[in-house]
Formats: C-alpha cells, sequence, structure tokens
C-alpha cells in the first residue's frame, strides 16, 4: 500500500485541519456514517478511552464523517471524544479511499459511508485498511494490530 493520503477537511469547530498537519506522526483515521447513531457512539467512545494507549504508541485519531462541522461538536462535546472530528460532507476523501459507496443498510442497496479505519504513516502513506466493519470490537482488534 504505497497510496498517499491527502485531505484539507474542517473540524468540529470549523478550522481546516490537513493531513500535512501530521506529518511524521502516524495516524488512525476512523470513518463513520453518523454522529449520534448508536454504532458510531460506540466506535467513537472505544477509541476515546483507548485514546492515551494510541498516543503513548505515537499514533494520532480523528474520526471523520459526512456530518457538518455543527453536528460533530454537538457529538463530541456529548460524548466527550477527546480528537478532532473531521466533517468530509462531499465524500472525496472517503471515496478516495474506499470507504464510500454501495452498502446495504436494513435489507436495501443504497450508496453511503461504509465504516473503515485507516492507518497513515509518519510519510502519509496509507499502512492499513480495515473496511466494511462492525462498530463492537473494532477497537480492540485494532489495538491489538498497533499495539500488540
Amino acid at each position: 500500500m504505497s497510496e498517499t493520503v491527502e485531505f484539507n477537511l474542517p473540524n468540529q469547530d470549523g478550522d481546516l485541519v490537513s493531513s500535512s498537519d501530521f506529518a511524521g506522526r502516524k495516524l488512525v483515521m476512523f470513518f463513520y456514517p453518523a454522529a449520534m447513531t448508536p454504532g458510531c457512539t460506540l466506535e467513537s467512545c472505544d477509541f476515546r478511552d483507548s485514546y492515551d494507549e494510541f498516543t503513548a504508541a505515537g499514533y494520532e485519531i480523528v474520526g471523520v464523517s459526512p456530518d457538518p462541522p455543527a453536528q460533530n461538536a454537538k457529538f463530541k462535546e456529548k460524548e466527550g471524544l477527546n480528537f478532532d472530528l473531521l466533517s468530509d460532507e462531499d465524500k472525496t476523501l472517503a471515496t478516495s479511499l474506499g470507504a464510500w459507496g454501495p452498502k446495504k443498510l436494513y435489507g436495501k442497496l443504497m450508496d453511503g459511508l461504509i465504516r473503515s479505519t485507516f492507518v497513515v504513516g509518519p510519510d502519509g502513506t496509507l499502512e492499513k485498511a480495515y473496511r466494511n466493519i462492525k462498530a463492537t470490537g473494532h477497537v480492540a482488534r485494532v489495538k491489538e494490530d498497533l499495539l500488540g
């Protein structure tokens, strides 16, 4: 995987966050379909509760969704999240990483955000991709893979 991950997206406060902000650092970027839904809350809180373990191992964490910044701000505050939530409203980043596309929702096939997590290396290249994952137990799997 030598694909370079580049983005320039607003966070929950409307401030632009760029892939270049993480140059020289490792990044765990998880994509969630919608703020304040049960699965997304579970996954985000798992990352929140594991934040210190990831940062101690040199990883930064960001969440990404198609939600607007104001919705992500409410979500971050309500759940006490300790990392930025980025708004990919036009789905450009999600599409480029294969995290947007056809999926089944309540038995119907539709286009939507596919719950995924990506690990980006210090040089900005994609090192690992977890696509179409379940919220439950996912963070534990990522921790096992990255932190041992």
